[in-house]
């Protein structure tokens, strides 16, 4: 049996079954390069799910965190509070748009991040409904399952939801609902079935990470942020997968202009250590009284000094415009795939900086969703040593989330891997 065989089989025997993996075993990874058990190397396209953004191991946050490993490793900082804490929520606080006062609370998880943004906006208004969009991810908690809009697997099986949670559509003009049909429809359920008086809080990602990285519109952002002051309503970005540099600016919203109320982030915080934030409006962050948000393990000082020397990072090697340049150069190559003879199973290429996708279907006309090919270009593409992740609420999209700091010949060659593992799950399925 081989390395992988023999991991496998134990996982099988030890590991939950509801926490899907891959079958790639890793062992070793630098940058945007991974190796596994059996000593393959893979380009990583799935960058840990947009969590190395500055890629595996950077050496600016390994000997960030070997530092803070000498001082001390955990204190908690409702018991014992500590410097750098309070300086990452000084530099969150100035980076995350807005001019007004503001303050950050540390935590693990972006579902943590998420459930406290939301506590925080009904402690504020004195309201409890949420409003979030079709085809959202959340978190897998029970709140973020209810905000989230795709329901296998993340709320199959699982039961009732928390009430006064309601799913406007996301506006995504390849499946037919435009920026005016979203708008009109949640002026509509304000009208008939939802009192925005009773609105805390409409939460959205700029840029949906699950749903198949479908951008909001601009003006639809714009829009929302009218709508949130007009009624009293908090404005939640959900910047978890699209922040921190991935789309070409610090933040999604950015590309709008416009100022959230409160801002989520979490996954390429930190560079691989787990952390994650809510930073926003000062009177809305501490509507919460003392103890009211937190945890045991919420802005550990190891990943408080990683997501220090991420920000370094992100401001000295120039990530934002990196970022930028690294979508041009995919969307470029994958819209010249597209364009070829053969390759009208590709419905559409989109994404914002280095936050791309391309959809599959069965034609172009039709536009009826083809998730078997999805599935077949990622296995296609792992046997040739890439890793890449399918998405989408209908399981036919591929997602690529390169680090911002992969070499652009390793980029050109994962572009190589991927035209040919379309050709040749094309093939398989056709």
């Amino acid at each position: 049996m081989t390395a992988t065989g023999a991991l496998s089989a134990r996982k099988s025997a030890a590991v939950a079954r509801g926490v899907a993996t891959r079958g790639i075993y890793a062992v070793r990874a630098e940058n945007a390069e991974l190796w596994d058990v059996e000593g393959k190397r893979y380009i990583d396209l799935a960058a840990g799910i947009a969590v190395n953004n500055t890629g595996h191991r950077h050496p600016k946050i390994m000997e960030a965190v070997a530092r803070q490993a000498q001082d001390f490793t955990h204190t908690c900082f409702h018991v014992a509070p500590f410097e750098s804490y309070i300086g990452l929520a000084e530099r969150l606080n100035a980076l995350t748009p807005g001019d007004f006062e503001k303050r950050t609370m540390l935590a693990t998880t972006g579902a943590e991040a998420v459930e406290n943004a939301v506590k925080m906006a009904r402690a504020h208004t004195g309201r409890s409904g949420v409003v979030a969009f079709s085809g959202a991810f959340h978190g897998r908690t029970l709140l973020g399952m209810a905000l989230t809009g795709k329901v296998a697997p993340y709320k199959k099986g699982f039961g009732a939801m928390p009430p006064e949670i309601v799913h406007a559509p996301f506006p995504n003009a390849f499946h037919g609902v435009t920026e005016e049909d979203a708008l009109a429809h949640l002026e509509r359920l304000f009208a008939s079935s939802l009192d925005p008086e009773r609105v805390a809080a409409i939460i959205i990602e700029p840029v949906q990470g699950e749903g198949g990285f479908t951008v909001a519109p601009f003006g639809f952002l714009r829009a929302l942020r009218e709508i949130c002051d007009r009624h009293g309503i908090v404005f939640i970005a959900d910047e978890v997968q699209a922040g921190m540099a991935r789309t070409g600016r610090m933040f999604g919203v950015d590309h709008a202009g416009v100022a959230p109320d409160l801002v989520t982030m979490a996954k390429g915080l930190a560079g691989g250590f787990p952390l994650s934030a809510v930073t926003g409006r000062a009177a809305i962050v501490d509507a919460p009284g003392p103890g009211g948000v937190g945890g045991t393990y919420a802005g550990n000082p190891l990943a408080v000094a990683a997501s220090h020397a991420v920000l370094d990072v992100i401001e000295e090697e120039g990530l934002c415009e990196r970022a930028g340049r690294i979508g041009e150069t995919i969307r470029a190559r994958l819209t010249a795939i597209a364009a070829r003879q053969g390759m009208e199973r590709i419905g559409e290429v989109r994404g914002l900086g280095a936050m791309n996708a391309f959809e599959l279907v069965r034609d172009r006309q039709s536009r009826a969703p083809d998730p078997a090919l999805a599935t077949a270009i990622v296995a296609e593409a792992e046997a040739r040593g890439l890793i890449l992740l399918s998405c989408g609420t209908r399981y036919n999209v591929i997602r690529l989330l390169p680090p911002l700091t992969i070499p652009m010949e390793q980029l050109d060659e994962a572009l190589d891997i991927i035209e040919a593992s379309i050709e040749a799950a094309a093939q398989k399925t056709a």
